[in-house]
């Protein structure tokens, strides 16, 4: 059942020649993208036309129907994606005239109906083969309120019941399909997914797992560390939590089998390391550019409010795997740690397009022209050394394969479009936030609980951008109601949009690391949400107190700062209820309610909980000075 929720369309394999006439293809795209974005000024609903058109046309071909496609593009694929094109040619041609209509008044005629019908359909099909039946069952759920809610009673009912109001609003504005999602994905979404792509390409995958071997390799439960640090540096490139644990998962989860961790430990360890990619800047799974073009927050301020908590999340992994690891005496692995003269020998041409990417930020350049530059430097980084340079070829195969991997975030975000146009036209959104504050009485805690809930119900087997958007328009309203600010009532959605991923029933990050581990994923899953219990826990923190991003004047910024460190080591610790002794179940509640104390906007209370954990941190160092302080490394 849950297998049917997620399941995609099977990407084919096709015959040599038709797969480089495919990455051509691609490529071409995708230097259009590059040039629309950085060289001319386009006009939105232009650009999104293109895109889309583009997107549906290679998605065909490359994307098969069902899990068990085959590899040859059957004849229906060859007319969606002619259907596709002819779209494009449509809406291009008469980009104008669809500018120019009033909404809801002038009447269609005959072609804007079948064309603007056709790409409604286009739509929900790349939805089900990109994400599967999940997010398409929730947008066919919303496009059926939007035609029959006329016919439900207050306060969901509303007034519209034509199929040509619909059609009007999703299709032919820039408020459905060409939305703001859509928009967001064809400029800087592209370029930075373009920018991990030849990062990768040219090695640079590599290079963070090696710096992640050499900086805890040797140490206690190295493997699961570096699973840790290495989803965390891969994390900025993709952002995806499935592609994290395909991507460093087939490494390090055998490698942690091997030195003796369970199946289920070392697939939740990947899980929930690469899981955090997604709150990990600059890319944070695409979401993050979104969240910035939704709230009129500037990327910038996003990046930096975001950098902190993630910090954290990785930080509680950590140190949840390191106490384990001496619990259980999981000794360092006995393979090869790489120097640091053999990791960065070659690897030091990598941190030049991170650094570009930072530069352009801190100078106040917008999103799309940093995601020029870092694309530009780091292919001009890879060509600064032998091992590391690209062809012209795997330029173009890295061009390629940026179109390939943005399939399905295209997908998404074009049905999510949909949604968006459909509550925006009939209010549904603001209908849902009276609602949840009717059930939670209009009390913060309760709402924000609420909050919490529907956002990861909504999540559920849907890619982070769309499960974000969703929170957005769903439950955004009613923290709005409540006052809270739009940055940290909406980086609070995006976390739990963003842990998901990881959370049963479907929790698709682990079925993406049980075909490797080999286990159970709903065992995996239910071992990853307790290794990623910073994640569930910081977003209460963080919309209570505005110091952990980075939000207040230096002194609460800096108390903040130090009392999330503290609350999250406290909080590892009482989690796995051992560091070198043995914790009893008060000294876990102790160092839970401090941790809690640690982080309250209040800085006489957080100073009282910062002294709780450090006066428990001295009675262990008191306890363990017994010990061979070695046992505990």
């Amino acid at each position: 059942m849950i297998g049917s929720l997620v399941a995609t369309g099977r990407r084919r394999t096709l015959a040599a020649g038709s797969q480089r006439t495919l990455i051509i293809a691609s490529a071409i795209f995708a230097g259009w993208v590059v040039y629309a974005n950085l060289f001319t000024i386009s006009d939105p609903l232009i650009l999104g036309i293109l895109f889309v058109s583009g997107i549906y046309t290679i998605l065909f071909v490359a994307i098969g129907a069902t899990p068990n496609a085959p590899n040859k593009v059957p004849f229906y694929d060859w007319i969606f994606t002619l259907l596709s094109i002819s779209c494009g040619i449509f809406f291009f041609l008469n980009a104008g005239a669809i500018s120019d209509r009033i909404s809801l008044l002038n009447p269609f005629t005959p072609a804007q109906l079948f064309f603007g019908s056709a790409l409604l359909f286009l739509t929900l099909e790349v939805t089900r083969r990109t994400t599967g039946l999940g997010l398409t069952g929730v947008v066919v759920l919303f496009l059926l309120y939007n035609q029959f809610g006329s016919y439900l009673p207050p306060p969901f009912g509303h007034g519209i019941s034509e199929y040509t109001y619909l059609l009007d609003i999703l299709v032919f504005t820039t408020d459905g399909v060409f939305g703001v999602p859509i928009q967001v994905v064809a400029s800087y979404v592209f370029l930075f997914v373009m920018f991990g792509t030849f990062l990768s390409k040219s090695g640079g995958g590599e290079f963070f797992f090696n710096l992640a071997s050499l900086v805890t390799g040797k140490s206690r439960g190295g493997p699961a560390k570096i699973a840790v640090l290495s989803s965390g540096l891969y994390g900025t490139m993709s952002g995806s939590p499935t592609s994290d644990v395909v991507a460093t998962g087939s490494i390090t989860i055998p490698v942690m089998k091997r030195l003796g961790y369970s199946a289920r430990s070392a697939g939740a360890v990947e899980v929930a390391a690469s899981t955090g990619g997604s709150a990990m800047p600059p890319i944070m799974g695409s979401a993050a550019f979104i969240l910035a073009e939704y709230t009129t927050v500037p990327y910038k301020e996003v990046v930096l409010a975001a950098l902190f908590p993630a910090l954290l999340y990785y930080l509680g992994v950590f140190l949840q795997v390191h106490f384990r690891a001496v619990k259980e005496d999981l000794r360092p692995s006995d393979g090869e740690i790489p120097t640091a003269a053999e990791t960065f020998g070659t690897g030091w041409v990598f941190l030049i397009p991170i650094f570009g990417i930072v530069a352009a930020l801190v100078a106040g350049y917008s999103p799309t022209f940093t995601a020029g530059v870092g694309v530009l430097a780091a292919v001009i980084a890879s060509g600064l050394l032998k091992a590391t340079r690209l062809s012209p070829w795997q330029i173009v195969e890295g061009l390629g394969e940026t179109t390939l991997r943005i399939l399905p975030v295209a997908g998404a975000c074009a049905a999510a479009g949909l949604v968006i146009g459909g509550l925006s036209m009939t209010g549904l959104g603001m209908k849902s936030a009276n609602v949840i504050l009717t059930v939670s009485g209009g009390q913060a805690a309760l709402t924000l609980i609420i909050a919490a809930i529907v956002t990861i119900i909504l999540g559920l087997g849907m890619p982070t951008p769309s499960a974000y958007i969703l929170a957005a328009v769903l439950v955004g309203p009613a923290l709005a109601k409540l006052g809270y600010p739009i940055l940290q009532s909406h980086m609070f959605l995006l976390y739990y949009a963003i842990m998901s991923a990881l959370t049963p029933p479907i929790a698709v990050a682990a079925l993406a690391a049980a075909a490797i581990a080999d286990t159970d994923p709903f065992k995996i899953a239910f071992s990853a949400v307790r290794l990623a219990a910073i994640g569930f826990l910081m977003p209460f923190a963080f919309i209570w107190n505005p110091g952990l991003l980075l939000l207040g004047d230096f002194t609460t910024n800096t108390v903040a700062l130090i009392g999330g460190l503290f609350a999250t080591a406290a909080i590892a610790i009482s989690i796995e209820g051992y560091i070198g002794v043995a914790l009893s179940p008060v000294e876990r509640i102790i160092l839970v309610l401090a941790a809690i104390a640690a982080v309250l906007p209040s800085i006489p209370l957080a100073f009282v909980g910062i002294a709780v954990i450090i006066a428990m941190a001295v009675r262990y160092v008191m306890l363990l000075r017994k010990q061979d302080p070695i046992n505990l490394l």
